[in-house]
């Protein structure tokens, strides 16, 4: 077939031609990682999740892990400031320790001071109060999403018993009901990592002198009747979070 050329102004042509395809690559981000007290280092992940990873997703990524190791070492540090001073003590025995040195003792072991109140009921309680409050708050999101797909089965099995007969109805109510039950996998395994976070925060529970807070889920609910089975049960730990804590987290 002929074709025609079918000539036009500058502009135009300029504006159909087709760009190179590295005009629309995209751009590989850049590794990102920082050393960290000791030597160590960390690195930026690609989190596919938030997208296509790029320099700005990888600086926040690498914050994101820097803020809580950060307050992790701030106590260790401290231990170290004031180790360096007693083990050159210890070196120069027999000889007694300068005033310099003994200054420096004082200094780390002032600001050292505030960690030991971690290990005592007063400085844990803080912590622990954070943790279940965030424990409280998943809970609550939890719940909410289990009681909708829960009050979503209960519509389902009345309009099944209802469709007997109609074969489309029923295999688009069958396929809602099957949504509904990959639904509950998902919500049973996010319940999870909160029960395994409980069992972790046992022992700061003991410190903080506060009660022992369980979640237990009895295999894997059935239903409707299973789902309310579950939502009695991560009731009952929000108002436990609750009676211990009193209304600091509400």
């Amino acid at each position: 077939m002929p074709t025609l050329d079918i000539p036009v102004k500058p502009n135009l042509q300029k504006a159909l031609d087709l760009k190179p395809c590295s005009a629309f690559a995209l751009p590989a981000p850049k590794p990102l990682k920082l050393q960290v007290p000791g030597g160590g280092t960390i690195k930026a992940v690609n989190d596919l999740s938030q997208g296509i990873p790029n320099d700005c997703t990888m600086g926040f990524n690498l914050m994101l892990q820097l803020g809580p190791l950060l307050g992790a070492l701030d106590c260790p540090l401290k231990i170290l400031a004031l180790l360096e001073p007693l083990i050159s003590v210890i070196t120069d025995l027999p000889k007694p320790p300068t005033p310099a040195v003994l200054k420096k003792i004082t200094k780390a072991a002032e600001a050292l001071a505030p960690c030991f109140l971690a290990v005592t009921p007063v400085g844990m309680f803080p912590v622990v109060k954070d943790i279940l409050c965030l424990i409280r708050a998943v809970l609550l999101c939890v719940l909410q999403q289990i009681k909708s797909i829960r009050d979503l089965m209960q519509g389902l099995s009345l309009r099944l018993e209802e469709a007997v007969g109609n074969d489309d109805l029923l295999a688009q109510l069958q396929c809602a009901q099957d949504n509904a039950d990959n639904a509950v996998t998902n919500m049973t395994q996010a319940i999870e990592p909160i029960t395994a976070l409980l069992v972790v925060v046992g022992p700061l529970l003991k410190i903080a002198q506060l009660p022992e807070i369980k979640l237990e889920i009895e295999g894997s609910p059935k239903g409707a009747e299973g789902l309310t089975k579950v939502v009695d049960t991560l009731q009952a730990v929000v108002d436990t979070i609750d009676e211990v804590l009193g209304p600091v987290c509400v």
